[in-house]
């Protein structure tokens, strides 16, 4: 699973923890990578094949600090486990994007240089920045954004009525239900949209009387704060900015950074501000990743 390479001329002690995924799809970047960071430091060269041991290649790091190869999807996977160990905020983390353009987004939104010789020297020589992280109360991680989108139309022919056998007892099931209570109003509910309710800081933003087509909460990158953004059924949208956000109502699903979650019925998240540091270019730079769009 790993190897170890000569060392390099510099005291830094890395551990580079190549994705397989990024072996795969791009083993010139790869190599490129490898010989940038092992001219420059002590590198051990981990090659894990299964999450379990690329989880296990993180925990026994030791002194060396990670650097991971890969996408979105591997530094997600370093940042959460880290997470769950509680060594998040003791280090820092090193990113080589190798992977297809849109599982990168992640790591060019906030900062990472796109070329495997930048961003292998940005590993070595950059600037540690802090960054937010937003963290549910179930211990998932968000990097960036959060989002929660309007579920999709139901499959054509769900509302089909039944035939023979099955329309009898459908038909006898309803008429026994009127005689028993009165039938319920229905809640007009606008399609494509959900019935949340959504606070932030405490303060209502949208209750289930209102349709919600989408609800976006993306983190500042630093000053614990995210941007919170409700776009209602009629097209208006709520914005506020907040520490932590809890949206709850009926079954909902949502995609924080390139992963899916869900469905639940209530879910908080919760600005960790300055939670884990990232290397990135100089001062310059980086001040110009603190206003990248998501």
């Amino acid at each position: 699973m790993s190897a170890a390479e000569p060392p390099g001329d510099g005291d830094d002690q890395l551990l580079v923890v190549i994705d397989p995924v990024a072996r795969r799809s791009d083993g010139e970047s790869v190599r490129i990578a490898k010989d940038v960071l092992s001219a420059g430091a002590h590198a051990k060269i981990c090659l894990p094949d299964t999450p379990e041991e690329f989880a296990r290649a993180l925990s026994r790091r030791g002194a060396r600090r990670p650097v991971v190869v890969g996408d979105d999807r591997a530094l997600l996977r370093a940042v959460a486990q880290l997470h769950r160990e509680r060594e998040l905020a003791a280090g820092v983390l090193s990113l080589i994007p190798v992977g297809a353009a849109h599982a990168l987004e992640v790591a060019h939104a906030l900062g990472v240089p796109r070329g495997a010789v930048a961003a292998a020297r940005t590993a070595l020589d950059g600037a540690v920045r802090r960054l937010d992280l937003l963290v549910d109360d179930s211990d998932g991680v968000v990097l960036g954004r959060l989002r929660i989108p309007a579920p999709p139309p139901p499959p054509p022919g769900s509302g089909t009525p039944h035939a023979g056998v099955t329309a009898v007892w459908d038909t006898c099931r309803s008429l026994v239900t009127s005689l028993v209570r009165p039938a319920p109003v229905a809640a007009t509910t606008t399609p494509g949209t959900h019935r949340l309710r959504i606070e932030a800081d405490g303060v209502l933003l949208s209750d289930l009387d209102t349709p919600v087509r989408d609800l976006s909460v993306t983190s500042q990158g630093g000053g614990g704060l995210a941007d919170v953004v409700v776009r209602t059924g009629s097209g208006e949208d709520v914005t506020a900015e907040a520490k932590a956000v809890t949206v709850s109502g009926a079954d909902f699903r949502y995609r924080a950074d390139i992963q899916t979650g869900g469905p639940v019925r209530t879910r908080t998240w919760t600005v960790r501000a300055g939670a884990w540091g990232l290397m990135l270019p100089g001062p310059a730079s980086a001040d110009a990743a603190a206003g990248a769009r998501w």
